[in-house]
This record gives C-alpha cells, structure tokens and sequence, in this order.
C-alpha cells in the first residue's frame, strides 16, 4: 500500500482584482508524516515564480472545514456553499486561497483510510528521526 496521497485540486486565488484566477494546486499526505498535510502551488501561480508548497496540521484542515480554526501562519474556514478558505500568511503579505470542500473532504477521507486519526504516533519513525538529528548534530 502506498505511503503517500496526492490529490489535484483546483484553487481559487482571492485578490484586489474584480475576478479571481482559478490556479492547479496538489494536497499531499505522507504516512512518513502523519500530522502534516502539504498545499502545492506551481511556478506561474506564485509571485516569486517559483514552486511554492505549504505544510500544515492536518487536524487544522479538518477542523477548518467545519469552522474557522488556525491563528498562525494558516489558518483555515468554511465558506458559503462547498468552498473552504486557506489563508497563508507570511512576512511577504497573504494569500487567500478557495478551494472545494468536497475535494478537501475526498481529500481527507483517503488519509483517514491511511492513517486513522488519532493513530498518527503509531507511524512515526522516533528511532530514524533521532538517528538523523545526532547525525546531523556532528
């Protein structure tokens, strides 16, 4: 079985423009890292014109889908009919980011089958993990 999920979506950046630009996006979950899950943005649809990628709690985005949760740099909340918002925010400024509650849903349904919530500790690789924080310490 594979350890790793990725789902495209499409997003809608939200801006001073009358109109807002739908942009390709990919969600991303690793078994390897349970608590986490990943927000890809390609090149064009950045201002550095860069990949972009954000790592977040998966348990904010649960929680964001039903009601507003995060005060940090994410931070996430429902809104009207089937649209969830991402909110990034970074010294550069904030991005406001829209995307489909279903696909979001979808999206954490398949890490849920993956890894139940609440059993995340029960993949970590505690041993690996200090093995590489000693390593890299010398």
């Amino acid at each position: 079985m594979s350890t790793v999920i990725e789902q495209a979506v499409h997003a809608r950046l939200v801006s001073s423009a009358p109109r807002t630009k739908s942009v390709p996006a990919t969600l991303h979950y690793d078994r390897r890292d349970p608590f986490a899950v990943r927000i890809g943005f390609p090149a064009p649809a950045t201002l550095e014109g860069t990949d972009t990628s954000w790592a977040f709690s998966r348990e904010l985005l649960m929680e964001g889908v039903h009601a507003a949760a995060g005060v940090g740099d994410v931070r996430v909340r429902p809104y009207g009919y089937d649209r969830t918002v991402l909110e990034f925010h970074a010294p550069e400024g904030i991005a406001v980011v829209h995307l489909r509650t279903g696909e979001l849903c979808r999206f954490l349904a398949r890490a849920q089958n993956l890894v139940p919530a609440g059993s995340e500790h029960l993949h970590l690789d505690l041993d690996h993990d200090l093995a590489e924080l000693l390593r890299d310490a010398c």
